[in-house]
């Protein structure tokens, strides 16, 4: 018995280092894959280089970026970090 209660704290701090560091991760990395699933053409995104640009078609595996006037380049679904203010394209600028 005494040598069961000994583990007791190793286990423990097995638990914490789940709950705090692994579990985190695998709920972002869930929310990422679902976001990158749910991409449609016109999303203003932000690829994991840093570089923002506008969906112009969508493919299973890939997509194209539009990051400026008549350039579109083909990247990865898994290059898409962030879509870009998402949820504020029904607001209208405010006049001064």
């Amino acid at each position: 018995m005494p040598e069961i209660v000994s583990l007791l704290p190793l286990v423990g701090i097995a638990l914490l280092f789940w709950f705090l560091l692994i579990r985190p991760q695998s709920k972002r990395q869930r929310e990422l894959a679902t976001m990158q699933q749910a991409l449609k053409t016109g999303d203003e995104v932000m690829l994991t280089s840093g570089i923002f640009g506008t969906l112009r078609e969508t493919e299973e595996d890939h997509v194209r970026v539009e990051i400026a006037d008549g350039v579109t380049i083909k990247v990865a679904r898994g290059a898409i970090g962030s879509v870009a203010n998402p949820g504020l394209e029904h607001l209208e600028p405010e006049e001064n």
